[in-house]
């Protein structure tokens, strides 16, 4: 791939500078509800720390929109961190500036500094020159783990690389790249992917540069209903996205002697979306005019199950319905335990998946779990991202 892996570079005594995607949820309180973020990176860490290599870890935290607020502050992941390392993990003032740079003067092999959030300056985000470079100059070596990031041509994850002699991948970002590449250069066959979530317009990349690499294309969640609303039928009150109904159908006739695209055949349909709510299994052809669907229904879980348990390589992105309800659910849980007994190589991208498989309880037995969603679809789409092509020095 012609990209560097951590291990492989000269560490002893450098100031490395390691991107990672600590961008976690917090309460109210300020406190982490999900560090999984946080110990993804730990591997790459540690082996930096072990080789005699001084930390500095780069991350961004919300939207604070360029301007410093407390609110946004990494406080609370250098504390929660420093537990998980079992070792000081300092926070500096800023991301850029002479207090930082005199603090890693300072440090010693195997310390590990984390910079304040790298979004509360704008040049961040447009990728500035200046700010670039500044960052930049804090390092000897810049190595980048943060792939739910990736997708981004952001000053910390390409612009600074452009001067920088050594760059290299972290553990997770090569297990990501590695991983999303089984789905992509010569799968496994049966290849089935299983597409969900909301809307359309998100994943017709994914559609159509799936569309020449798989067996059979599952479709459900919110997005199915502008499919179905283009094949013709009824779906009441259910999410439609109007304007690609025109491009659902085409792409409806397009996988037609190609692939097999299976749309739902029965829902769980509801008089509105609450569990409260009077609900019903019903057919393609017999939604009630005012009500909702919310998730696949047994008939359609029966024939999705059959193609995912023939499968030799999975992709699943999205739920099958509003799985957050427990009277809704059934559909999106019962893909993942299917994902997981399935024999095949499986990949889960995207928040609402990856939660699914947790809450489902067998996210031990998915062969890979994206850290991100959105950098998952676009390599899946075929995009080159910005973060990954910034490592591939030799061209």
């Amino acid at each position: 791939m012609g990209i560097l892996r951590v291990d492989q570079a000269e560490l002893k005594g450098k100031r490395v500078f390691v991107r990672v995607d600590f961008n976690v949820p917090l309460d109210e309180k300020k406190e982490i509800t999900d560090d999984t973020r946080i110990i993804s990176s730990l591997p790459t860490i540690r082996f930096i720390c072990g080789a005699g290599g001084k930390v500095i870890l780069a991350s961004h935290l919300g939207r604070p929109k360029g301007k410093r607020d407390p609110k946004f502050s990494l406080a609370p992941i250098a504390e929660r961190l420093s537990k998980l390392l079992g070792k000081g993990v300092s926070l500096a003032p800023d991301c850029v500036g002479e207090e930082v740079r005199g603090q890693i003067e300072r440090m010693k092999e195997g310390e590990v500094l984390l910079l304040e959030n790298l979004r509360f300056h704008q040049e961040e985000e447009k990728n500035e020159e200046t700010f670039s470079k500044d960052l930049a100059s804090l390092c000897d070596v810049y190595v980048n783990d943060a792939f739910g990031a990736a997708h981004r041509a952001h000053a910390s994850t390409e612009g600074m690389t452009r001067y920088i002699q050594t760059v290299a991948s972290g553990f997770l970002m090569m297990r990501e790249i590695e991983s999303l590449e089984k789905a992509l250069v010569n799968p496994q066959k049966p290849y089935v992917a299983i597409l969900g979530g909301a809307k359309v317009s998100d994943k017709i990349g994914v559609i159509r540069n799936l569309q020449n690499k798989v067996d059979t294309l599952l479709i459900g969640g919110g997005m199915a209903y502008t499919f179905l609303k283009a094949k013709g039928f009824s779906i009441g009150k259910s999410l439609v996205e109007e304007d690609q109904i025109g491009l659902s159908l085409r792409l409806i006739e397009g996988a037609k002697g190609k692939i097999k695209l299976i749309l739902p055949s029965d829902h769980i349909a509801a008089e509105r979306m609450d569990v409260q709510a009077r609900r019903e299994i019903v057919t393609n052809e017999k939604i009630p005019s005012g009500w909702v669907c919310l998730d696949i229904g047994p008939e359609t879980v029966k024939i999705f199950l059959e193609e995912i348990l023939s499968a030799r390589t999975i992709f699943w992105n999205g739920p099958m319905g509003v799985f957050e309800m427990e009277p809704f659910s059934q559909g999106t849980f019962a893909i993942a335990r299917a994902v997981a007994d399935s024999q095949a190589f499986s990949i889960v991208g995207g928040g609402d998946s990856v939660a699914a498989v947790n809450q489902a309880g067998v996210a031990d037995k998915i062969g890979h779990i994206s850290t991100g969603g959105g950098a998952s679809l676009e390599l899946i789409e075929g995009k080159k991202l910005p973060g990954i092509e910034a490592l591939r020095k030799d061209g």
